[in-house]
């Protein structure tokens, strides 16, 4: 029996998905946490073989909490279960830690499925995100977490000097960051490289 923890803010969805969930004879929802502050709170005292988690939360966001929780708890399996569906979302998603990632609109089969391989330890795309993530894979932009910060401080307004202060990195350090980010957006200048991250939606 899989044990899992849904982690929704909508609570008549959630109580939906435990039903849905159950009824396959496999799994059993442990417990429903409709915040990131409920979700801490039950894993400090039970980790689920899978933790089934929404990105949009009341209280922070699911790419956040799924970094963190992975940081703290190395050995969680977290399957992302949102109707979010934009490439760079997804990826933002996988590279904080999840090893699946199910839109809401999936057949419940294809759940369960997803939910089965995280609990292996088995890496799992719906059908929808696995034809996105083809599609996208050569042709996105791919940041590494060091080049997201510094980008978020940029979009924010920071010059150099003030990010070199924020993250303790050297002032060369941030000119080769900033170069390096212009080449990868193919941006000419600061504007232009700040418009981009916005309409990539690489921020989140």
């Amino acid at each position: 029996m899989i044990n899992i923890l849904i982690v929704d803010d909508h609570k008549i969805l959630a109580d939906s998905l435990r039903k849905l969930i159950e009824e396959s004879g496999d799994i059993k929802v442990a417990n429903i946490a409709n915040s990131a502050k409920e979700c801490r709170y039950h894993l400090r005292y039970s980790i689920p073989d899978v933790l089934l988690l929404d990105i949009s939360l009341p209280d922070g966001n699911g790419v956040d909490l799924c970094k963190e929780l992975i940081e703290q708890y190395p050995t969680l399996k977290i399957l992302a279960l949102t109707t979010y569906n934009e490439y760079s979302t997804v990826r933002q998603m996988l590279e904080s830690g999840a090893l699946g990632y199910i839109i809401k609109n999936a057949m419940v089969e294809e759940l369960i499925q997803g939910i089965i391989s995280v609990a292996a330890g088995e890496k799992f795309l719906c059908h929808e995100v696995d034809m996105l993530v083809k599609k996208n894979v050569h042709t996105n932009i791919w940041l590494t977490p060091r080049e997201r910060e510094l980008l978020k401080l940029i979009v924010e307004g920071y010059s150099s000097i003030e990010i070199s202060d924020i993250t303790s990195l050297g002032h060369e350090t941030i000119k080769s960051y900033r170069k390096n980010l212009l080449l990868k957006l193919n941006a000419k200048n600061t504007a232009v490289l700040v418009k981009k991250a916005l309409e990539e939606k690489l921020l989140w």
